[in-house]
């Protein structure tokens, strides 16, 4: 059943709306005309993952914790479950692979945004004490996030709740969303589709080893390096050489997905050095 993702700046109120999202859901389906959905609802966050803040400060925890989450989503979101994904989910390429999860069990699925501006953030954290972000990673994850598009499909339907005007949390869109719509039939959600540009899945194949050709050029210099350079992006290395063959399999998953759920040309480099940065 639906999947709920919340995103926002660290300390936007994320936890505490979908706390709030938690209990209206439930008593929604306390209500005598849903007796008979056989629901629960469950909020996966770093804490239930075993993660802390400080996961987010190293690449190497950052991805344990993104494998970890998308794991936990795979596993819960299930015909008897709402699952509320309570996670930054600030790289767009993130939220595109949660997407793509509901969309493989044909289930609906939201964003919700709690918006809010970096310095209310700020203040907000250096108010939480001993589970306050360390402020310099505050900052880090401020420039990190990637804002929501609600022209992506990944990022829509798009609830945006603005944080300093206390904008009341829209339950009944939320639930007439997810849960009264009806969820895309396996076939027209995951199935291959034909290409709607002719040309697509050449551009595909192209872009995509460009993308890696880069990546392998630039360690060939030999000098030790963080990252890489891929266009308007950068492709976090994971601190030691990435294999061709690695590159390969990673190249051969990104494609495959997006076989599937074709990307705008334009956009299959960016969105490639995303998935990488999550996988590698």
């Amino acid at each position: 059943m639906p999947l709920i993702l919340m995103t926002g700046y660290p300390s936007s109120g994320k936890s505490t709306r979908a706390i709030e999202l938690k209990n209206y859901l439930e008593s929604r389906l306390q209500q005598p005309e849903n007796q008979g959905r056989p629901l629960t609802v469950h909020i996966i966050d770093d804490h239930s993952l075993g993660f802390t803040h400080a996961a987010y400060a190293s690449p190497r925890d950052e991805k344990n914790l993104r494998s970890a989450l998308l794991s936990a989503v795979e596993r819960l979101v299930t015909k008897t479950a709402i699952v509320i994904a309570d996670a930054p989910n600030y790289i767009k390429g993130l939220r595109y692979q949660l997407y793509c999860i509901a969309r493989e069990v044909a289930t609906t699925h939201c964003l919700v945004h709690c918006a809010i501006s970096a310095d209310g953030a700020r203040e907000i954290n250096q108010g939480r004490g001993e589970d306050a972000y360390d402020p310099g990673l505050f900052d880090e994850l401020i420039m990190r996030y990637e804002d929501p598009n609600p022209a992506a499909r990944w990022d829509s339907p798009l609830f945006t709740l603005v944080q300093h005007e206390r904008d009341a949390l829209p339950g009944d869109a939320i639930w007439d969303a997810l849960v009264e719509r009806k969820a895309l039939a396996p076939n027209f959600a995951t199935a291959v589709k034909p290409v709607a540009e002719t040309n697509y899945l050449f551009e595909l194949d192209r872009v995509t080893q460009d993308v890696v050709a880069s990546v392998l050029d630039a360690q060939k210099s030999g000098v030790p390096m963080s990252e890489v350079v891929v266009g308007s992006k950068r492709v976090s290395l994971p601190g030691r050489c990435l294999t061709l063959s690695e590159m390969r399999r990673l190249r051969m998953q990104f494609t495959k997905l997006n076989k599937q759920v074709p990307l705008k040309v334009e956009a299959i480099s960016d969105a490639f050095v995303d998935y990488l940065n999550i996988n590698l």
